[in-house]
C-alpha cells in the first residue's frame, strides 16, 4: 500500500488578511492643552463658575506658585482657544477655564502634603476606633478591596 503525506499548512496562511478596524471621527476635545515645557506641570484652573468670577480660586493657585500659560508662548499652535479682552487676555483659556502652569517640584510637594494629610486623617479615624472598642468585640478593619466579576470564590 502505498502512503501519500498530505501538505499540512497553518490555518494563518490560508485566512484571510486581517483589516485593520478604522476609527470614527472623534469630535475634537476642548480642554486639549498643549504639552508644558520641561520642569512645568499644565493645569486646567477655573476662572469662573456660572457666570461670576472666581477670583478667590485664581488668586490661591497664584499664591501656591501656579502662572498663567500664554498664548505667544505657543505661536506654533494655532488652534488654540485663546481669552481675548479683560483681565486674562492673551491667556489659553476655554469655557471659564485658564490654563497655568507649576514647576513640577510644586506639584509633587502639593501631593506629597495632601497625601501626608490622608495618612493622617486614617491614622486619627484608627485610634478612635481603638479607643471605643470593647475587648469582647473588637473592630477589625481590613482596607483590601477586590473586583470580581460575576460567580463566586473559586478555590
Amino acid at each position: 500500500m502505498k502512503t501519500t503525506k498530505i501538505k499540512k499548512t497553518s490555518r494563518n496562511t490560508e485566512t484571510r488578511e486581517k483589516v485593520a478596524r478604522e476609527r470614527g471621527w472623534v469630535p475634537p476635545s476642548s480642554l486639549e492643552a498643549p504639552p508644558p515645557k520641561d520642569g512645568f506641570h499644565h493645569r486646567w484652573v477655573r476662572s469662573e463658575f456660572r457666570g461670576q468670577n472666581d477670583d478667590k480660586n485664581v488668586i490661591s493657585r497664584l499664591r501656591s506658585g501656579y502662572e498663567f500659560v500664554r498664548a505667544d508662548e505657543y505661536s506654533d499652535r494655532p488652534d488654540l482657544a485663546v481669552i481675548s479682552g479683560g483681565q486674562y487676555d492673551g491667556v489659553i483659556g476655554f469655557g471659564g477655564l485658564l490654563l497655568m502652569r507649576c514647576p513640577i517640584e510644586v506639584k509633587e510637594d502639593r501631593d506629597a502634603y495632601f497625601q501626608r494629610q490622608s495618612s493622617d486623617q486614617m491614622t486619627s479615624i484608627d485610634h478612635d476606633l481603638h479607643k471605643d472598642e470593647h475587648p469582647s468585640m473588637p473592630i477589625h478593619k481590613e482596607r483590601q478591596s477586590r473586583v470580581t466579576f460575576g460567580g463566586g470564590k473559586k478555590s
